[in-house]
């Protein structure tokens, strides 16, 4: 498992949002955003994962911060 060079954590009630910046076997930089959801006391976390490479993330960066506006 690739180590973690970066990580950040966003706490939003009973989710979680971790991003975390790690290297391919060749150097390369990606970034993992994991959701942790909660599900209720006794049960195991939901998680999912978005990849996002360095090629495509100005275009997720744009995108998102144009989403982000909306919301105001």
């Amino acid at each position: 498992m690739p180590d973690i060079k970066l990580s950040k954590m966003v706490k939003a009630g009973a989710i979680t949002y971790f991003f975390d910046i790690k290297e391919t076997k060749t150097k390369k930089p990606y970034l993992i955003i994991t959701e942790s959801r909660f599900k209720g006391e006794g049960k195991e976390r939901e998680r999912k994962t978005i990849v996002l490479f360095a090629e495509s993330a100005q275009e997720f960066s744009k995108a998102l911060s144009e989403m982000v506006a909306k919301l105001n």
